[in-house]
């Protein structure tokens, strides 16, 4: 019986090959079955071997991830904790297996010394390092039972959301910032299989059952903590439990200087890796250590200013805010490069609002000469490069940034938007529902994906998307009834729902309380004319905006599918007509004063 057993789709036979020649070369033996095709006279064979197997390695390709063959094996595998995915040409994971890290290969050129060839080897070995160690403790042991054809159960893990004890709920993003670190430091330990950060956030705020959530994560372990920051002190409490007997693990309370914070996430990281007793690659060890910037000055302000664009995306308010407070950032530590790509993203919203001339270009190039791998930064150039109306680029930046971190929110965010923007809205549905899976508080993306299943008529897609979206603007909405932007994005939500009344009362209080916020109108117009049909009032809607829309926004409104029941009409179009003679005016003498950017990009 083989060591790694290989689970593929029979088309992809030439991409694979290399990947097994890479694999035999450090010495595991692989079955992989070249030439045997589907059918029942091999169920018997095919079973054997992915029992007997250390380690099941699946290749996700657009082909595979549709084989009723490949799923179950990496079912299998996955229920056993022996499962090592890769994946090919952003394949869109099978829902059952997307919490499980998995290596993209697109770059690693049939080069085994790549360091995506790499990371797949380093997980192939801790593996069947552990299958081995845990079959000679079986067999050396007299009372153990005999040794089970089944391997031992990859050891797994969910990093509940820290409890904010500080008694101030604008301290949220601190403790949030905690536990994304350490789901971002674990995830990079091979030998552990890390729930992502919106997996766990589904927690945030409620009492929790851990063997339940043990159950419902399907993993082994369970980290919870507490976080109190006060009078330049912090105290982290954390808790390591076995999810499957509810045991506590490992247990520690840190009370440092807030200055500490580094340190004790590694600590705690580190800690949870040794009680856990899974084997820490020097290169993972280095990485875990490896942070933006050494300042933790630098990085609370770094959170405070992700917070804001997370929750007030395109926002006029929110964005000055960021710009200052990255500026400061970047002040403390000049070569913070994620300061200097967010504060980026700050001046490229307030660029759109035609607030500001620049753009953040020479802030996101400097983010790139500080860190060119740094996804973020490119998945920002994308975004000022389609601003100024150079879609290649944009395309380009926004493959780049994806190819650099297929898991960075921002990235998915940026390359959703392009595709939404260009009519490409089935892919802008993929990459929209991997954003909002990254980052459980972003509901502009989620207004984007009601938008575009509407589009490709999925009525069930755009209603899931509704209900998501309503869900998420009500919880922000409980701790700021006043932020005109989400009240906007939940009265989409609720005309998508088909609850127009609410949907109405919600957009007449918001105009009461905001009457110039040219987003939030901009929402109202779309789902009057999307959802409602009510074409009277959408026109109505329009003449303010078309009249006030910078460059950027009226290209925006132009593509908007929302708008499809205005564009035969001689009132719309004389609204486009005026509004492009308006803006090619302004190119001769710039004097236009825009208001803030629009609805849902």
């Amino acid at each position: 019986m083989a060591d790694v057993f290989v689970s593929y789709a029979r088309t992809d036979k030439t991409r694979v090959a290399p990947l097994v020649a890479a694999i035999e070369a450090k010495g595991w033996s692989v079955w992989w079955d070249p030439e045997i095709s589907p059918g029942q006279e091999f169920d018997n064979q095919i079973d054997s071997e992915l029992v007997a197997a250390k380690a099941v390695l699946v290749v996700w390709t657009p082909t595979s991830v549709i084989s009723r063959w490949v799923r179950g094996e990496a079912r299998d595998a996955a229920e056993r904790g022996i499962l090592v995915p890769v994946r090919f040409d952003q394949a869109r994971l099978p829902i059952d297996v997307r919490a499980i890290h998995t290596t993209d290969l697109d770059d690693w050129k049939q080069d085994p010394a790549s360091p995506p060839a790499q990371e797949c080897l380093r997980a192939l070995e801790a593996m069947i390092a552990r299958s081995q160690a845990s079959q000679s403790v079986k067999s050396t042991s007299a009372s153990a039972a005999a040794p089970s054809e089944r391997g031992p159960a990859r050891v797994s893990i969910c990093v509940l959301p820290f409890n904010n004890m500080s008694g101030d709920p604008e301290q949220e993003y601190f403790s949030d910032g905690i536990t994304e670190d350490i789901i971002t430091d674990l995830s990079k330990v091979s030998a552990l299989s890390v729930i992502s950060r919106n997996g766990s956030f589904l927690y945030k705020g409620k009492q929790v059952d851990i063997p339940k959530v043990a159950r419902e994560l399907k993993v082994t372990h369970v980290l919870e903590g507490s976080v109190r920051k006060a009078g330049g002190r912090v105290r982290i409490s954390a808790q390591l439990i076995d999810g499957t007997v509810n045991n506590h693990v490992w247990a520690e309370r840190y009370d440092r200087d807030a200055s500490d914070i580094f340190a004790i996430q590694d600590e705690i990281s580190q800690a949870i890796v040794k009680a856990l007793k899974v084997r820490l690659l020097p290169d993972e060890k280095k990485a875990i250590e490896r942070r933006g910037t050494d300042s933790v000055e630098a990085h609370d302000l770094y959170l405070m200013a992700r917070q804001l664009y997370i929750t007030n995306q395109e926002d006029e308010h929110a964005s000055k805010a960021i710009v200052r407070t990255c500026a400061r950032a970047t002040e403390i530590d000049p070569k913070y490069a994620q300061a200097w790509a967010l504060m980026a993203m700050g001046y490229r919203i307030l660029r759109e609002m035609d607030l500001v001339s620049d753009d953040g270009m020479a802030a996101v190039e400097k983010a790139l000469a500080l860190d060119p791998n740094l996804a973020e930064a490119h998945a920002v150039k994308g975004y000022i490069l389609q601003m100024r109306g150079d879609m290649d680029g944009a395309v380009t930046e926004a493959e780049v940034a994806l190819k650099l971190d297929p898991e960075s929110y921002e990235a998915n965010r940026a390359a959703g938007r392009l595709n939404y923007t260009q009519h490409r809205f089935a892919d802008a549905v993929r990459l929209f529902e991997k954003a909002i899976s990254l980052m459980d508080s972003d509901v502009n993306s989620v207004m984007m994906l009601i938008s575009a299943y509407k589009a490709i008529d999925d009525a069930a897609g755009m209603r899931r998307a509704a209900e998501l979206a309503h869900k998420r603007a009500e919880a922000l909405l409980a701790r700021d009834q006043n932020n005109s932007g989400i009240v906007a994005y939940s009265a989409y939500a609720l005309m998508a729902l088909g609850e127009g009344e609410r949907a109405k009362a919600r957009m007449n209080r918001a105009l009461l309380i905001d009457p110039d916020n040219w987003n939030m109108r901009y929402n109202f117009a779309c789902a009057l004319c999307a959802y409602l049909k009510d074409k009277e009032a959408a026109l109505e809607m329009m003449k303010s905006l078309t009249a006030a829309a910078t460059r950027p926004q009226f290209e925006y409104v132009k593509a908007d599918p929302d708008f499809e029941l205005l564009h035969g009409d001689p009132r719309y179009q004389a609204m486009l007509a005026a509004a492009e003679a308006r803006l090619g005016a302004a190119k001769v003498s710039p004097t236009s004063v825009g208001k803030p950017t629009e609805s849902r990009t």
